[in-house]
């Protein structure tokens, strides 16, 4: 297998919505052209390519200075556990390295959190950090 990586921020909507379908990110895909924007108004955008087939997706928005926000990172659930992930954020790690904060928020599993340390990131709860978030009601 041969995956190609491209960082771009166009894409086609039946691309975008069978990738965050499969994972079952539907709060996502509820609002198709919305999550289209949000992506083409992303600080960076860097995909995952099986051939032609859409496999995974990074996307980090902030200043690309001072911050980022690694808002998502998804693969497809058969490529999963094969290194896309991982790839997908040591790009986006390089390519913003001289950022002093990189943050994201993710759902507390310990599959989830697994990864992030493997890549670098430490949870909040651990040290002299807290993390705060409100959710649209």
């Amino acid at each position: 297998m041969s995956i190609q990586y491209i960082e771009s921020s166009v894409y086609e909507e039946e691309q975008i919505k069978a990738l965050y379908d499969n994972v079952k990110w539907t709060a996502y895909t509820d609002d198709i052209p919305k999550l289209v924007k949000a992506i083409e108004h992303s600080l960076a955008v860097i995909t995952a390519w099986d051939n032609n087939k859409l496999i995974g997706l990074i996307r980090v928005v902030g200043d690309g200075y001072t911050i980022i926000y690694v808002q998502d990172i998804l693969v497809l659930e058969e490529y999963q556990n094969q290194g896309i992930g991982s790839e997908l954020m040591q790009r986006v790690l390089y390519k913003y390295h001289d950022v002093r904060q990189k943050v994201l928020l993710t759902n507390d599993a310990p599959d989830v959190q697994a990864f992030y340390e493997k890549n670098g990131f430490h949870s909040c709860d651990n040290g002299g950090l807290v993390a705060f978030a409100k959710m649209k009601e």
